[in-house]
């Protein structure tokens, strides 16, 4: 009977032991923008790829506002994160300044912070331990150049952000006006194009679409309407090619001139969607990122983190693809 209960003690006692030891399930939210977007789409698989080869170290709780707004929605997410002691927040900010109020808030309760996709403004940037995503100014850059392909003595220009206060879309928009420009700006969005290197942006622009995608192919249309001879079209964002059908409709009467060169209009983005509309014919080029990997690495380096392995590199880029009707099928990374 002695025999039987140490045995029995024993085997508790390993048990305990046993789960004691094991490793705790971590939670880590992604919050993106807004949740009725294919990009951020792509983010959540990164991040439940990363889920599912933790073998149940991590949950990915993928979480933000069903629609893009003024960012107020997505800071009460970031707040209920922080209330409910998530183990790690990834987030990409709406609006940077308004954000940083939740962040302080994690930052006093221990909880690590990354942003991902857009960051936080410089002066705020000490509430998060690193950014993963796109170098934003070089998407800018990038989209100024294939205008300028397209174009290489200027022209009227009118350029489509996300947001206002969105740094991602700001950064974009300071590479854009930069490159044509020939001069570095002191900060984004970068200074107006008045007729530098023969680029002038037209009155009413830059349109901001706040991720309204229907918005967003509106504004095409009048713009259009208004300015028949415009130059160049850039938005920062794929918003009115996530919406193909109103897209299509909105851009096949100006196909002859994009065909002709007489418009250059080259999209940020390089989704499936978007490269199909470009093989189409309904624009010159894309400047894409790689949403796939942000979801992805930020839930490894949270968890890295967490096990009390280095941070990530402040900023982590991951990369960028430039893509034409010429190198479409072969132009995005793998």
């Amino acid at each position: 009977m002695k025999k039987s209960l140490l045995m029995a003690a024993v085997a508790l006692s390993a048990m305990v032991l046993a789960v004691s030891g094991a490793q705790a399930k971590y939670t880590f939210a992604l919050v993106p923008k807004n949740m009725n977007n294919p990009f951020f789409d792509q983010a959540r698989d990164g991040c439940k790829k990363a889920e599912a080869e933790s073998k149940g170290a991590l949950e990915c709780m993928y979480i933000g506002p069903g629609e893009h707004g003024g960012g107020d929605e997505q800071v009460q997410i970031v707040q209920d994160l922080v209330a409910k002691k998530v183990d790690g927040i990834a987030v990409s900010p709406s609006n940077a300044a308004a954000m940083a109020v939740a962040l302080q808030a994690a930052k006093e309760a221990g909880i690590p912070v990354l942003t991902w996709d857009s960051d936080l403004l410089p002066e705020n940037k000490d509430l998060r331990v690193a950014y993963i995503g796109t170098h934003n100014y070089e998407i800018g850059v990038n989209l100024a150049k294939l205008a300028m392909q397209v174009k290489p003595k200027g022209g009227t220009i009118c350029i489509q952000s996300g947001g206002a206060a969105a740094a991602n879309h700001n950064e974009r928009m300071q590479g854009i006006r930069d490159t044509l420009s020939g001069t570095k700006s002191a900060a984004s969005p970068g200074d107006r194009l008045t007729g530098q290197n023969g680029w002038t942006e037209i009155e009413g622009c830059p349109l901001y679409t706040n991720d309204d995608f229907p918005l967003s192919v509106q504004q095409f249309e009048d713009i259009m309407a208004k300015n028949p001879n415009l130059d160049a079209f850039i938005p920062t964002g794929g918003f009115p090619q996530f919406i193909p059908d109103a897209n299509r409709a909105a851009v096949v009467p100006y196909k002859d001139k994009i065909a002709s060169k007489a418009l250059a209009l080259v999209v940020a983005d390089t989704l499936p969607v978007q490269i199909d509309q470009m093989k189409e014919g309904l624009s010159l080029g894309q400047v894409g990122q790689r949403p796939f990997e942000m979801g992805y690495k930020t839930m490894i380096a949270l968890k890295d983190m967490k096990d009390g392995k280095a941070p990530p590199a402040d900023p982590t880029y991951t990369g960028l693809d430039v893509c034409t009707p010429q190198t479409a099928d072969t132009c995005v990374a793998k």
